[in-house]
Protein backbone atom coordinates (compact mmCIF):
# COMPACT_ATOMS: atom_id res chain seq x y z
CA UNK A 1 0.00 0.00 0.00
CA UNK A 2 1.43 3.35 -1.07
CA UNK A 3 1.81 6.13 1.45
CA UNK A 4 -1.51 7.91 1.83
CA UNK A 5 -1.72 11.65 2.23
CA UNK A 6 -3.82 12.93 5.12
CA UNK A 7 -5.80 16.14 5.28
CA UNK A 8 -8.65 17.91 6.99
CA UNK A 9 -11.57 19.99 5.76
CA UNK A 10 -12.30 23.55 6.80
CA UNK A 11 -16.05 23.32 6.47
CA UNK A 12 -17.85 26.53 5.45
CA UNK A 13 -20.15 26.21 8.45
CA UNK A 14 -17.23 27.92 10.20
CA UNK A 15 -16.94 31.65 9.45
CA UNK A 16 -14.19 32.64 7.00
CA UNK A 17 -12.35 34.70 9.61
CA UNK A 18 -11.43 31.43 11.38
CA UNK A 19 -9.56 30.09 8.34
CA UNK A 20 -6.18 31.68 9.18
CA UNK A 21 -6.11 30.06 12.62
CA UNK A 22 -6.92 26.71 11.03
CA UNK A 23 -4.11 27.05 8.49
CA UNK A 24 -1.60 27.83 11.25
CA UNK A 25 -2.83 24.88 13.32
CA UNK A 26 -2.64 22.53 10.33
CA UNK A 27 0.95 23.61 9.72
CA UNK A 28 1.88 22.98 13.33
CA UNK A 29 0.18 19.58 13.31
CA UNK A 30 2.05 18.47 10.18
CA UNK A 31 -1.15 17.88 8.22
CA UNK A 32 -0.49 17.25 4.50
CA UNK A 33 -3.57 18.87 2.98
CA UNK A 34 -6.26 21.39 3.87
CA UNK A 35 -9.45 21.24 1.82
CA UNK A 36 -12.18 23.82 1.38
CA UNK A 37 -15.76 23.64 0.16
CA UNK A 38 -17.51 25.98 -2.22
CA UNK A 39 -21.10 25.36 -1.19
CA UNK A 40 -23.88 27.80 -2.02
CA UNK A 41 -24.18 30.20 -0.36
CA UNK A 42 -21.44 30.02 2.21
CA UNK A 43 -17.84 30.83 1.20
CA UNK A 44 -15.95 31.31 -2.04
CA UNK A 45 -13.55 28.48 -2.75
CA UNK A 46 -10.94 30.35 -4.78
CA UNK A 47 -10.75 33.35 -2.46
CA UNK A 48 -10.41 31.07 0.55
CA UNK A 49 -7.78 28.95 -1.21
CA UNK A 50 -5.70 32.00 -2.12
CA UNK A 51 -5.67 33.16 1.50
CA UNK A 52 -4.87 29.70 2.87
CA UNK A 53 -2.00 29.21 0.44
CA UNK A 54 -0.56 32.61 1.33
CA UNK A 55 -0.68 31.84 5.07
CA UNK A 56 1.37 28.65 4.72
CA UNK A 57 4.58 27.70 2.97
CA UNK A 58 4.00 23.93 2.97
CA UNK A 59 0.31 22.99 3.02
CA UNK A 60 -1.37 21.63 -0.07
CA UNK A 61 -4.75 23.32 -0.42
CA UNK A 62 -7.64 21.76 -2.33
CA UNK A 63 -11.12 22.93 -3.28
CA UNK A 64 -13.85 20.34 -3.30
CA UNK A 65 -15.54 21.41 -5.40
CA UNK A 66 -16.09 24.25 -7.87
CA UNK A 67 -19.52 23.86 -9.55
CA UNK A 68 -18.99 24.09 -13.30
CA UNK A 69 -22.32 25.86 -14.07
CA UNK A 70 -21.10 28.89 -12.11
CA UNK A 71 -17.91 29.63 -14.14
CA UNK A 72 -16.93 29.97 -17.74
CA UNK A 73 -14.07 27.48 -18.31
CA UNK A 74 -11.73 30.23 -19.51
CA UNK A 75 -12.27 32.13 -16.25
CA UNK A 76 -11.84 28.93 -14.24
CA UNK A 77 -8.57 28.16 -16.03
CA UNK A 78 -7.28 31.72 -15.47
CA UNK A 79 -8.00 31.51 -11.74
CA UNK A 80 -6.47 28.04 -11.36
CA UNK A 81 -3.39 29.00 -13.37
CA UNK A 82 -2.84 32.11 -11.26
CA UNK A 83 -2.82 30.15 -8.00
CA UNK A 84 -0.74 27.37 -9.53
CA UNK A 85 1.94 29.84 -10.61
CA UNK A 86 2.00 31.69 -7.28
CA UNK A 87 1.99 28.49 -5.21
CA UNK A 88 3.43 25.76 -7.46
CA UNK A 89 2.66 22.20 -6.47
CA UNK A 90 0.36 23.18 -3.59
CA UNK A 91 -3.05 23.79 -5.17
CA UNK A 92 -5.52 21.05 -6.12
CA UNK A 93 -8.68 22.24 -7.91
CA UNK A 94 -11.75 20.04 -8.16
CA UNK A 95 -14.71 20.57 -10.45
CA UNK A 96 -18.13 18.95 -10.44
CA UNK A 97 -21.83 19.33 -11.11
CA UNK A 98 -22.65 21.24 -7.96
CA UNK A 99 -25.93 20.62 -6.14
CA UNK A 100 -28.49 20.78 -8.93
CA UNK A 101 -31.17 22.46 -6.82
CA UNK A 102 -28.71 25.23 -5.95
CA UNK A 103 -27.73 25.57 -9.60
CA UNK A 104 -31.42 26.01 -10.44
CA UNK A 105 -31.78 28.53 -7.62
CA UNK A 106 -29.21 30.83 -9.25
CA UNK A 107 -30.45 30.23 -12.78
CA UNK A 108 -27.46 28.12 -13.83
CA UNK A 109 -28.90 24.59 -14.04
CA UNK A 110 -28.48 22.92 -17.43
CA UNK A 111 -30.42 20.16 -19.13
CA UNK A 112 -27.41 17.81 -19.34
CA UNK A 113 -25.02 18.22 -16.38
CA UNK A 114 -22.82 15.37 -17.65
CA UNK A 115 -22.32 17.06 -21.03
CA UNK A 116 -21.43 20.34 -19.36
CA UNK A 117 -18.97 18.68 -16.96
CA UNK A 118 -17.22 16.81 -19.78
CA UNK A 119 -16.93 19.90 -21.97
CA UNK A 120 -15.85 22.16 -19.10
CA UNK A 121 -13.24 19.79 -17.62
CA UNK A 122 -11.73 19.02 -21.03
CA UNK A 123 -11.44 22.71 -21.92
CA UNK A 124 -9.92 23.67 -18.55
CA UNK A 125 -7.33 20.86 -18.70
CA UNK A 126 -6.29 21.84 -22.21
CA UNK A 127 -5.99 25.51 -21.29
CA UNK A 128 -3.90 24.68 -18.21
CA UNK A 129 -1.57 22.63 -20.42
CA UNK A 130 -0.92 25.66 -22.61
CA UNK A 131 -3.10 24.76 -25.58
CA UNK A 132 -4.97 27.20 -27.76
CA UNK A 133 -8.52 25.92 -27.50
CA UNK A 134 -11.28 26.30 -30.05
CA UNK A 135 -14.40 24.30 -29.34
CA UNK A 136 -18.07 24.53 -30.24
CA UNK A 137 -19.97 22.39 -27.80
CA UNK A 138 -23.43 22.22 -26.38
CA UNK A 139 -22.40 24.46 -23.47
CA UNK A 140 -18.73 25.38 -23.92
CA UNK A 141 -17.80 27.64 -26.81
CA UNK A 142 -14.25 28.96 -27.08
CA UNK A 143 -12.65 30.67 -30.07
CA UNK A 144 -8.84 30.41 -30.11
CA UNK A 145 -8.55 30.91 -26.35
CA UNK A 146 -5.15 30.48 -24.71
CA UNK A 147 -3.74 31.51 -21.35
CA UNK A 148 -0.96 34.09 -21.46
CA UNK A 149 0.31 32.69 -18.15
CA UNK A 150 -0.30 28.94 -18.11
CA UNK A 151 1.11 27.23 -15.03
CA UNK A 152 4.68 25.97 -15.22
CA UNK A 153 3.71 23.11 -12.91
CA UNK A 154 0.23 22.10 -14.02
CA UNK A 155 -1.98 21.12 -11.08
CA UNK A 156 -4.06 17.95 -11.25
CA UNK A 157 -7.66 18.61 -12.22
CA UNK A 158 -9.86 16.48 -9.99
CA UNK A 159 -13.50 15.68 -10.71
CA UNK A 160 -15.86 15.17 -7.81
CA UNK A 161 -18.88 12.95 -8.02
CA UNK A 162 -21.10 10.26 -6.59
CA UNK A 163 -22.70 8.45 -9.49
CA UNK A 164 -20.92 5.87 -11.63
CA UNK A 165 -21.04 7.97 -14.81
CA UNK A 166 -19.37 10.95 -13.14
CA UNK A 167 -16.73 8.77 -11.51
CA UNK A 168 -15.94 7.11 -14.83
CA UNK A 169 -15.69 10.57 -16.40
CA UNK A 170 -13.15 11.53 -13.72
CA UNK A 171 -10.92 8.68 -14.85
CA UNK A 172 -11.44 9.45 -18.52
CA UNK A 173 -10.80 13.20 -18.62
CA UNK A 174 -9.59 14.18 -15.13
CA UNK A 175 -6.47 13.50 -13.12
CA UNK A 176 -8.36 12.04 -10.19
CA UNK A 177 -11.68 11.61 -8.44
CA UNK A 178 -13.00 13.13 -5.24
CA UNK A 179 -15.39 10.79 -3.41
CA UNK A 180 -18.09 12.11 -1.12
CA UNK A 181 -18.00 11.67 2.65
CA UNK A 182 -21.62 10.48 2.69
CA UNK A 183 -20.62 7.34 0.81
CA UNK A 184 -17.05 6.79 1.99
CA UNK A 185 -17.10 3.16 3.12
CA UNK A 186 -14.12 0.95 2.23
CA UNK A 187 -16.27 -1.13 -0.15
CA UNK A 188 -17.53 1.96 -1.97
CA UNK A 189 -14.04 3.44 -2.24
CA UNK A 190 -12.65 0.17 -3.60
CA UNK A 191 -15.36 -0.19 -6.25
CA UNK A 192 -15.23 3.43 -7.40
CA UNK A 193 -11.43 3.57 -7.40
CA UNK A 194 -11.53 0.57 -9.72
CA UNK A 195 -14.17 2.24 -11.89
CA UNK A 196 -12.10 5.40 -12.27
CA UNK A 197 -8.91 3.44 -12.94
CA UNK A 198 -10.57 1.31 -15.63
CA UNK A 199 -11.93 4.42 -17.35
CA UNK A 200 -8.48 6.03 -17.26
CA UNK A 201 -6.86 2.91 -18.69
CA UNK A 202 -9.43 2.73 -21.49
CA UNK A 203 -8.68 6.36 -22.36
CA UNK A 204 -4.91 5.75 -22.29
CA UNK A 205 -4.44 7.98 -19.28
CA UNK A 206 -2.44 7.46 -16.05
CA UNK A 207 -4.06 5.93 -12.98
CA UNK A 208 -6.13 8.65 -11.30
CA UNK A 209 -5.73 9.98 -7.80
CA UNK A 210 -8.48 8.84 -5.42
CA UNK A 211 -9.24 11.53 -2.85
CA UNK A 212 -11.76 10.58 -0.19
CA UNK A 213 -13.60 12.89 2.17
CA UNK A 214 -14.39 10.98 5.37
CA UNK A 215 -16.61 12.39 8.09
CA UNK A 216 -15.89 11.65 11.73
CA UNK A 217 -17.50 12.99 14.89
CA UNK A 218 -14.72 14.99 16.61
CA UNK A 219 -15.86 14.51 20.21
CA UNK A 220 -15.72 10.69 20.33
CA UNK A 221 -13.35 8.90 22.74
CA UNK A 222 -9.93 7.90 21.37
CA UNK A 223 -10.39 10.22 18.40
CA UNK A 224 -6.82 9.81 17.17
CA UNK A 225 -7.03 6.00 17.16
CA UNK A 226 -10.37 6.07 15.36
CA UNK A 227 -9.14 8.57 12.79
CA UNK A 228 -5.99 6.58 12.05
CA UNK A 229 -7.97 3.35 11.75
CA UNK A 230 -10.34 5.02 9.28
CA UNK A 231 -7.41 6.38 7.27
CA UNK A 232 -5.83 2.91 7.11
CA UNK A 233 -9.10 1.29 6.00
CA UNK A 234 -9.70 3.78 3.20
CA UNK A 235 -6.08 3.69 2.07
CA UNK A 236 -6.24 -0.10 1.87
CA UNK A 237 -9.37 0.30 -0.29
CA UNK A 238 -7.51 2.48 -2.79
CA UNK A 239 -7.57 6.05 -1.47
CA UNK A 240 -4.44 8.06 -2.26
CA UNK A 241 -5.57 10.91 0.04
CA UNK A 242 -7.93 10.69 3.00
CA UNK A 243 -9.39 14.04 4.03
CA UNK A 244 -11.14 14.02 7.40
CA UNK A 245 -13.93 16.38 8.26
CA UNK A 246 -16.08 17.06 11.27
CA UNK A 247 -19.84 17.11 11.14
CA UNK A 248 -22.00 20.10 10.26
CA UNK A 249 -22.86 20.42 13.95
CA UNK A 250 -19.15 20.27 14.91
CA UNK A 251 -17.29 21.65 11.87
CA UNK A 252 -14.11 22.83 13.64
CA UNK A 253 -11.19 20.66 12.39
CA UNK A 254 -9.07 21.62 15.41
CA UNK A 255 -9.77 18.45 17.44
CA UNK A 256 -8.99 16.27 14.44
CA UNK A 257 -5.69 18.01 13.79
CA UNK A 258 -4.73 17.82 17.44
CA UNK A 259 -5.57 14.13 17.61
CA UNK A 260 -3.60 13.33 14.46
CA UNK A 261 -0.58 15.33 15.60
CA UNK A 262 -0.30 13.17 18.70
Amino acid sequence: MAQVRVGVVFRPQSPPEELRETVIAADKAGIDELWLWEDCFLEGGLTSAAAALAWSERLTVGIGLMPVPLRNPAVAAMEIATLARMFPGRFVPTVGHGVLDWMAQVGARVASPMTLLREHADAVRRLLHGETVSVTGRYVNLDAVALDWPPVQVPPLIIGGRGPKTIALAGEVGDGVLLDSLLATPDYVASEATRAAEAAQAAGRPAPQVIVFAEIEPDVPALGDRARALIDELAAAGATSVILQGTSQHPDPGPLMAALSR
